[in-house]
């Protein structure tokens, strides 16, 4: 998370140093990104965002869009920030290779960065040993046939490993207050369309 935070201070420095006059003509300005991002756990985030108030949290498997915004509003409001970490978030509900929180397994070491009310970068701490993927797929009913090329470099050793994913036209959408996240996309695909 802390590498992530480094990487957007960057890549919105670099847009606000080589981008200024298009800033300038689409009368849009930079978020700032925090020193330091506020960063909620999964329960506490659902909370906050208001729902299922006094119910049982651990069946809640996600974020709803409007839980997003309400956490969006949140973070500016309580913190001055457009960006929110959630972390945390159900390990069955994540992908098949998030590691598990060790004193809370039920919980992953998984975490999403909302920015201005929306997901933009999903990421977490990856599972790294290889008797740890064969029990998680065997637990999902996943066929460990279809992932034999996957686990083979885990089968010789993997070193602790985590990662990310920014989601560039929702970076894109939300710096442009775009009312659409297809007109931040170069070649968009839905039901109706699928190529150029």
């Amino acid at each position: 998370m802390d590498t992530l935070s480094r990487c957007l201070q960057a890549m919105l420095a670099q847009i606000g140093a080589e981008c200024e006059p298009e800033l300038a003509l689409l009368q849009l300005e930079l978020p700032k990104v925090p020193a330091s991002i506020p960063r909620l756990d999964f329960r506490e985030a659902l909370q906050i965002a208001g729902a299922m108030l006094g119910a049982d949290l651990r069946n809640e498997p996600d974020l709803a869009p409007a839980h997003e915004r309400a956490l969006g509003e949140w973070a500016l409001r309580e913190h001055g920030s457009d960006f929110v970490f959630v972390v945390g978030y159900p390990t069955a509900q994540r992908a098949f290779y998030t590691a598990p929180e060790p004193s809370e397994p039920y919980y992953s070491r998984g975490f999403d960065l909302l920015f201005r009310g929306l997901e933009l970068v999903s990421g977490a701490q990856r599972l790294h040993r290889y008797e740890d993927y064969v029990a998680v797929l065997q637990e999902r009913g996943m066929a460990l046939e279809s992932f034999a090329g996957y686990l083979e470099a885990f089968r010789h050793g993997m070193p602790p490993h985590g990662g990310f994913a920014i989601g560039l036209e929702r970076l894109i959408s939300r710096i442009a207050n775009l009312p659409n996240i297809r007109e931040a996309t170069l070649f968009p695909r839905d039901l109706q369309r699928l190529k150029p």
